[in-house]
């Protein structure tokens, strides 16, 4: 199975983007009416000098078309500046264009007078002739980069406060076909997308109009934005990179368009470890471009809108109000240095035969379901991701709405209620040729037919599932106790692992069954079957009877917990074992792969203290980028290590 690691450019010339939101101090949105060169060349400057060398700039809407069928040109004349400025730096910049929402709040032009964004047929004209107008003056500047058609738009169009569900996706999707379609006509040629945040139904379970399948063919690029806000330090610190695993569509670049963090909401130092974990582990879930928010604090700009009413906007720079390094922009300098060591831009994600499924119930439509289908697998998937990676096993995101891959030799199901008929077929078939299948038992958080979606559970799993219709097994013990009976994949018989118990009236709940045909592998403290597993032609499928990965996810603070350690041994089962692990899930391992033949591999510490951790190599040995050899890796706080794989 290949997992994405699409770069911008060519493969002759790929190109990797480490950049920054942009606004300057002495303006915020309202820059370019209080320009200031001279301050704006500092602000560059610093970030050119900490490894920055692309902006993401903001064509402030209200400002740059202030009427349907003009542009102020003193506007444009500041622009020019602007681009003039990158150019002496050897610098570049994505402009973008419909910024009609900014830090917490919405800005109209003056003349839209409550038309529709995407169906009023006029006011779509007048965007697209703003888009084409404006790149035709600077689409041949060497320092443009790429371009944004917008920022952050499903926010922007949801305006009147009308929902989630509520835009039609045939006519989002028509309105950037004709603003792409614009900039190309203008002879644009260089890389552009949506500015969206990658919000679509694919990544949240929610559909706001904005489809990730349906904008693919549009865009060169996808530029998710992420600002978690979680329960769980391992879960926030893996979050970003979930979602750049969830745009595996179509082979498309993923570019960390924004995240980052306020200093109101953080200490400093938390503010570099955040930094830090979301650089690394979104680069080893395929990300190939980083442009945080943003690059200054605003402190002057404490009584002009937005800031006057959310004040913790003022405070996501990279820089102080005085332009002043934070702890944030010293790990990004870090980051850039590290991917110059490694060569970054011709590296990629080894393929992988562990297949994460993720049930097609996120993302498709189907009838008479509940909401709560699509939030449960986005939930399950997130925290199984988490787990996989704690097991370190090189984790591929399989969609059963894509057909799932036939080459993978372990497929994991967590807490799954549903899947479609035809992609359980399949993965029966999978085991009977030699794969290892895992599912877990899970019945849904909603009353709406609950129960497991799963065709011929018994003869699938052999077993008789001793359940009653429309009523659950509830789970009455506070934490799981799981023996195992027989050894499995290096977890040996008699040794018990504990997992928290969690869920609500409906998903709390286990699965009572009888052997009949399969080998009970371990049983909860009760005495009854908590894993099962039925050799099947040359593969196995392996049971689970209580939904491990909901209960983990609804717990704060859980990680690590022991699915690590089931993932593991399945893994051992499947003889994916991973080349180079830890026994530790406090420390993440990942490889990168250089087109020349070397092995990188990557060492982060989820654990807020100093540790160390004992490399456990199939093959070869290690050595840091320097060439030295290592046989224990020490890590700081939420620290990272990266190491050549010698063979």
């Amino acid at each position: 199975m290949q997992r994405n690691s699409a770069k911008l450019g060519t493969a002759d010339e790929p190109r990797t983007w480490v950049g920054v939101n942009f606004w300057s101090r002495t303006g915020g949105p309202l820059m370019w009416r209080d320009y200031d060169g001279a301050v704006i060349d500092g602000e560059l400057r610093v970030l050119r000098d900490h490894g920055i060398t692309v902006t993401r700039s903001f064509l402030y809407w209200p400002d740059f078309q202030p009427a349907p069928d003009t542009l102020d040109p003193h506007m444009l004349e500041r622009f020019d500046d602007f681009l003039e400025r990158h150019r002496a730096l050897g610098m570049h910049t994505i402009p973008t264009f419909i910024v009609g929402h900014m830090s917490g709040q919405n800005w109209d032009p003056a003349w839209r007078e409550g038309r529709d964004i995407f169906t009023d047929a006029w006011f779509v004209d007048r965007q697209a002739w703003y888009v084409r107008s404006v790149a035709e003056r600077w689409k041949d500047h060497e320092s443009i980069a790429g371009w944004l058609l917008t920022n952050e738009i499903p926010i922007y169009a949801d305006w009147r406060g009308r929902g989630i569900g509520t835009l039609d996706h045939r006519a989002v999707t028509a309105w950037a076909r004709s603003l792409v379609g614009a900039l190309r006509e203008a002879g644009a040629q260089q890389p552009v997308s949506v500015g969206d945040g990658a919000w679509g139904v694919e990544t949240t379970g929610a559909d706001n109009g904005f489809r990730v399948r349906e904008l693919e063919p549009l865009i060169d690029f996808h530029g998710p934005h992420v600002y978690r806000m979680e329960d769980d330090p391992v879960r926030q610190n893996l979050g970003a990179a979930f979602t750049c695993e969830l745009l595996d569509l179509g082979g498309k670049p993923v570019v960390m368009e924004e995240f980052g963090v306020t200093s109101d909401y953080t200490s400093e130092e938390n503010a570099a470890h955040y930094y830090r974990q979301t650089l690394h582990n979104t680069l080893l879930a395929g990300a190939t471009g980083w442009i945080p928010w943003n690059n200054t604090d605003y402190d002057a700009l404490y009584d002009q809108e937005p800031y006057s009413h959310h004040p913790f906007e003022m405070h996501f720079g990279l820089t102080d109000d005085q332009g002043r390094p934070k702890a944030q922009l010293r790990e990004v300098r870090e980051f850039t240095d590290l991917l110059r060591r490694t060569d970054f831009a011709r590296l990629s994600r080894p393929d992988t035969s562990v297949a994460l499924v993720v049930s097609s119930f996120l993302e498709r439509m189907y009838p008479f379901t509940q909401p709560q289908d699509a939030s449960s697998v986005l939930a399950h998937t997130r925290q199984a991701y988490v787990a996989a990676r704690e097991a370190d096993l090189p984790v591929g995101v399989a969609r059963e709405a894509d057909g799932l891959p036939e080459d993978c030799a372990l497929y994991l199901l967590p807490s799954a209620k549903q899947l479609t008929a035809p992609a359980w077929r399949q993965l029966v078939r999978r085991a009977e040729e030699g794969a290892t299948v895992y599912a877990s038992y899970f019945v849904g958080e909603h009353g709406t037919q609950r129960g497991p979606w799963w065709p011929r559970l018994d003869e699938t799993f052999g077993v008789v599932k001793q359940l009653r219709y429309g009523l659950t097994d509830p789970i009455e013990d506070d934490r799981l106790r799981m023996t195992f009976r027989l050894d499995f994949g290096g977890v040996g018989a008699g040794e018990t692992l504990e997992f928290p118990v969690a869920g609500n009236a409906h998903s709390r709940t286990f699965l009572p069954v009888v052997p009949d045909g399969a080998e009970v592998v371990a049983t909860d403290a009760h005495g009854r079957p908590a894993l099962l597993r039925r050799r099947t032609g040359r593969g196995q499928l392996v049971l689970c009877t209580y939904p491990l990965e909901h209960m983990a996810a609804l717990t704060p603070a859980v990680n690590p917990e022991p699915t690590w350690r089931l993932y593991a041994a399945l893994a051992v089962e499947a003889g994916v074992r991973p080349h180079v692990r830890v026994e530790d899930p406090r420390v993440l391992v990942g490889t990168m792969r250089h087109e020349g033949g070397r092995e990188l591999v990557w060492f982060l510490s989820q654990h807020p203290e100093p540790l160390s951790a004992e490399p456990v190599l199939d093959r070869g040995r290690l050595a840091d980028l320097d060439g030295a050899g290592i046989r224990s890796v020490d890590l700081p706080a939420y620290g990272v290590r990266v190491a050549e794989l010698i063979t």
